[in-house]
């Protein structure tokens, strides 16, 4: 009975070593690569068209590393827009990954600050979402598997864009082949996950369409970016109030 026990205790702690090890993180961000692949191609032929050579998309997607972002400054650049307006534009659409990164910074307290600082450079929608879904299952995060995910993302999209940069001369309307919906897509994606491991589809259900009637309401009177932290603050409140009322 005692070795029973000591072999099950050697098989839960290899268990669980490898569900937090980085190859394990790269193994769980595969879900979101085709997403990123489209995106970032389409993000690369947006950029090429806007006038950006290939070094200097290379160094947008090494810098900058946002999809939304990326999309604005080509936008921006081909209508000649200032520098400062840019910046101050890309300033406010990436405000909500001070969201993302509060959400997760509790798994992250025991970290030094300069490893906090890597793991949230690479912080990106798509690496929220698995994250938040492995979070839902363990409950709690590695900081080997966060970072197999987040630079596996992350290589996965320089090579998107440069891609899209290359062969963007010959592809002059993206959504022609729906590349603009794979964004949207991989988000629905890891949705249906995190709601079918978390297992309580009316609160989720409630806070899905509270967020979505909240972004609707509040990007008729704000800017779109400031309608998404607006809805996700107020719907996650609304969440929280319905699973303590049940």
């Amino acid at each position: 009975m005692v070795q029973e026990l000591e072999q099950f205790d050697v098989t839960k702690d290899r268990i669980q070593v490898r569900e937090e090890s980085f190859l394990q993180g790269v193994k769980d961000c595969v879900p979101t690569l085709l997403g990123y692949l489209s995106i970032g191609f389409a993000a690369g032929v947006v950029e090429k068209t806007s006038g950006l050579s290939l070094m200097e998309i290379t160094l947008m997607s090494v810098l900058l590393y946002a999809g939304s972002a990326q999309f604005i400054v080509a936008g921006m650049i081909a209508a000649h827009g200032s520098a400062a307006s840019i910046v101050f534009t890309i300033f406010f659409v990436n405000l909500r990954h001070l969201l993302l990164s509060a959400a997760l910074s509790p798994y992250f307290r025991h970290l030094t600050p300069l490893k906090n600082v890597l793991v949230g450079s690479l912080l990106t929608d798509e690496t929220f979402g698995v994250a938040i879904n492995q979070t839902a299952k363990t409950k709690r995060i590695s900081e080997r598997w966060m970072h197999g995910l987040n630079v596996t993302a992350y290589l996965n999209w320089i090579a998107a864009n440069i891609a899209g940069a290359f062969f963007g001369q010959w592809i002059t309307d993206p959504e022609k082949f729906g590349l603009d919906f794979a964004l949207p897509a991989m988000f629905i994606g890891l949705l249906v996950l995190l709601m079918a491991s978390r297992r309580k589809l009316a609160v989720d259900l409630v806070v899905a369409l509270s967020a979505v009637v909240l972004v609707v309401g509040v990007s008729l009177v704000f800017s779109g970016s400031a309608g998404v932290i607006v809805a996700t603050l107020l719907a996650a409140t609304i969440g929280m109030v319905v699973e303590k009322w049940k």
